[in-house]
C-alpha cells in the first residue's frame, strides 16, 4: 500500500543532455510516477520535445516538464536545436557541457520555486547535488551505466585499447575540470546512495571493482528500466514485415541515435549481412538533422535489389518492438547500456560491434554472462566475413545454442526479479528523505 508521503514527496530529476541519458532517466520517472511520487522532469527543449510529443505518455504518469534554459550567451555558439548531444557536431560537445555547468543558478531558481524533497541527478553535473544542499534537499546521483562503476581514479598506462576513453576522461577538461574530476564529485556528492540501472544479478560482477563502497556508498539498482513496446505512427511496415518471418528467424541491427558507420564500414556491414543469409532488418542513420545522404548511394552497388525480401533498411525503427517479436532471433548492436539490457530483457542474443566509451565495456559484460558474442576486428575494423560469422553462430549453428538458451534464462530472471529490485530502491528514497526531515526537526528543536 502506499502511504501518504509517498503520494506527497516531489522529486525534481535532471539528467545529461543526451538520449542515452534522458530516456533512463524518463523511464525511472515513469516508475517512480507510478509510485505516487510526483515527478518535475527537467531538461532543455529540445531533450524534452520527442516526450512531449507524446502527450498521452506524460498524462498518464502524471510528469511535469520543466524546461532548463541554456544561458543566452552561448546561444550564438550553441543555437535551440543544438542544446543536446544528439546531432551536435563533435567540436561542439565542451561548449555544450561549459553551457549546461553555467544552468546552476537557473536551477536553483526551479528548486526554490518547486521545493522539491529530493533532486536525482546525473554524473556530469556535480554542481546540481551542490544547488539542492544550499537549499537543505537531499540529492541522489542516478547512473545510467554500470561501467560508471569500474572507473579507477588513478590514471592508468595509456595503451592502443584505452586511449580513446582515456582521453575522453583524463586529458579532456571543461571549466576546469577533467571528467574523472567531474564523475568523481558527482558520486561523492551523492546523499548515501547511488541508484543504478541494471539488476542484482548483474551488478554481481561488479563486487570485485576497484572502487570501495566506502566510495560509492549503497549501490542501489533500480532494474533495466527498458522502454516496453507500444505502437508508433508508422511502424506498421516494419512490423507487418517481421511478423510474415519464423521464430527467432531476423536479426535486427541499430547503432544507435548518436552512432554512425563510415562509409567502409556500412559496405562491411552490408556485404557481412548478405554474406550470413539471415532476414534481417538493419536502421541506417546519417549525422545530422535528416537522413539526407542517399541510401542506395551509402551501400554497395546492387545491395538493395538483391536483399529484396530478406532484408528491411529502414532510417528509424521501434527497437523495443522489435527485440520483444518471437521473430527477432538476434541484435547486432553498438552495445549502448539501454540496447544491451533491452536486448537481454527480451531474451536476445548479442552480436556486438561496440563504437566509443563504454560500450567495448558493456560488449564484455555481455559475453562474459553468455548473452553475446563480440565481432573480432582486425586493426580496429570489423570485416564482413566475422560479422557473417558471428551472426550465424549465433542465430543458426549449432555452436550458438548455449547463448541462445541463456540469453532466454536471463530474461526470465530479470524480468522476474524487475519489480522487486525496484520496490526495493524505493523504500530505500523514502527513508531517506524521512531521515533528513528528521533531522531538520531535531536541529529546530535544539
Amino acid at each position: 500500500m502506499e502511504s501518504k508521503q509517498e503520494k506527497s514527496m516531489r522529486i525534481v530529476m535532471l539528467p545529461y543532455l543526451a538520449h542515452g541519458h534522458v530516456l533512463p532517466f524518463y523511464e525511472l520517472a515513469k516508475k517512480l510516477s507510478n509510485k505516487g511520487f510526483h515527478i518535475y522532469f527537467c531538461s532543455t527543449p529540445i531533450c524534452l520535445e520527442p516526450i512531449r510529443k507524446n502527450h498521452v505518455d506524460v498524462d498518464r504518469h502524471h510528469i511535469q516538464l520543466v524546461d532548463l534554459q541554456l544561458p543566452s550567451s552561448f546561444h550564438q555558439q550553441l543555437p535551440p536545436h543544438y542544446h543536446s548531444t544528439k546531432n551536435l557536431p563533435p567540436h561542439l560537445m565542451n561548449t555544450l557541457l561549459a553551457a549546461f555547468d553555467a544552468t546552476k543558478p537557473a536551477f536553483s531558481d526551479i528548486l526554490k520555486n518547486l521545493r522539491p524533497e529530493l533532486v536525482i541527478y546525473d554524473l556530469f553535473q556535480p554542481w546540481a547535488p551542490e544547488a539542492a544542499r544550499e537549499l537543505n534537499i537531499e540529492a541522489v546521483l542516478f547512473l545510467t551505466s554500470v561501467q560508471s562503476q569500474r572507473m579507477n581514479f588513478n590514471i592508468p598506462k595509456e595503451t592502443e585499447s584505452n586511449k580513446e576513453i582515456l582521453e575522453y576522461l583524463v586529458k579532456n577538461s571543461v571549466n576546469g575540470m577533467t571528467f574523472t574530476q567531474r564523475f568523481f564529485k558527482s558520486i561523492t556528492s551523492s546523499s548515501h546512495l547511488i541508484l543504478v540501472k541494471s539488476s542484482t544479478e548483474i551488478q554481481a560482477k561488479y563486487q570485485n571493482s576497484n572502487l570501495s563502497s566506502d566510495v560509492f556508498g549503497d549501490i542501489v539498482p533500480v532494474g533495466p528500466l527498458v522502454q516496453r513496446p507500444h505502437d508508433y505512427d508508422g511502424d506498421e511496415k516494419i512490423m507487418d514485415w517481421l511478423s510474415k518471418k519464423e521464430a527467432s528467424s531476423v536479426v535486427f541491427v541499430s547503432f544507435g541515435s548518436e552512432n554512425f558507420l563510415s562509409e567502409e564500414e556500412m559496405e562491411e556491414m552490408a556485404n557481412g549481412l548478405e554474406l550470413s543469409n539471415v532476414d534481417f532488418i538493419w536502421v541506417v542513420r546519417f549525422h545530422g538533422e535528416n537522413n539526407v545522404k542517399n541510401i542506395h548511394e551509402a551501400l554497395p552497388l546492387g545491395f538493395m535489389e538483391r536483399i529484396q525480401g530478406k532484408g528491411l533498411i529502414v532510417d528509424w525503427a521501434p527497437q523495443a518492438k522489435i527485440l520483444a517479436h518471437t521473430s527477432s532471433g538476434g541484435f547486432v548492436s553498438h552495445c549502448g547500456w539501454s540496447s544491451t539490457l533491452e536486448a537481454m530483457m527480451y531474451g536476445v542474443p548479442i552480436i556486438a560491434i561496440p563504437m566509443q566509451l563504454d560500450q567495448p565495456h558493456n560488449a564484455k559484460l555481455a559475453e562474459e554472462m553468455g548473452v553475446g558474442i563480440e565481432v573480432p576486428r582486425r586493426e580496429k575494423k570489423f570485416l564482413r566475413h566475422e560479422v557473417a560469422k558471428v551472426i550465424k553462430k549465433v542465430m543458426v549453428e549449432e555452436q550458438g545454442k548455449e547463448v541462445r538458451r541463456r540469453a532466454k534464462e536471463l530474461s526470465e530472471s530479470l524480468n522476474k526479479k524487475e519489480d522487486e529490485e525496484f520496490d526495493v530502491a524505493v523504500e530505500k528514497l523514502l527513508h531517506l528523505v524521512q531521515e533528513s526531515k528528521n533531522s531538520v526537526a531535531a536541529s529546530k528543536e535544539t
